[in-house]
């Protein structure tokens, strides 16, 4: 369990637990191996490929690109949205080749999530070095944008 997560279940409190936990750790299992077998380095593209072959010999439950209908004030927009991976059905997998996650890929991943009424988000960055880098994001608090001026407590 990584700092954020402490935080957020001793703010929570001791009882409550992170929103699918088991899912979780299945897909940052899959992200690990990705990680360890490609390294750093390569366009976003391939290692969506590469999750996507890890995510079935894992027999993990996932969607790839599935283009999500958008609306503003309950009319439809003709923009969509098509995620890297929804896993699960509830868990919105977004990835990303940088050296750093940046504030504005917090809050894409946020509005992803407001959008679709998903819950839970891993915004997954291969272009750190020298690990993977995996931020949990929820949706509970979607409002509150404190979380882009510096904290991180996001989860």
């Amino acid at each position: 369990m990584n700092h954020e997560d402490l935080t957020a279940k001793s703010a929570k409190g001791a009882k409550e637990e992170l929103l699918f936990k088991d899912e979780c750790y299945a897909i940052q299992g899959a992200i690990f191996e990705v990680y360890r077998e490609m390294g750093c380095g390569f366009l976003e593209a391939v290692y969506q490929e590469c999750l996507e072959k890890e995510f079935r010999s894992r027999e993990l439950p996932f969607e790839a690109q599935k283009e999500l209908l958008l609306s503003y004030k309950s009319q439809p927009l003709s923009q969509t949205y098509k995620p890297d991976f929804i896993c699960y059905g509830n868990i919105i997998v977004e990835l990303k080749s940088v050296k750093e996650i940046a504030s504005e890929h917090k809050a894409q991943l946020l509005n992803y999530l407001k959008a679709t009424g998903l819950e839970l988000g891993l915004l997954v960055n291969f272009g750190a070095y020298p690990k993977v880098e995996i931020v949990r994001i929820a949706n509970s608090n979607f409002r509150d944008f404190s979380a882009f001026r510096g904290s991180r407590n996001l989860s």
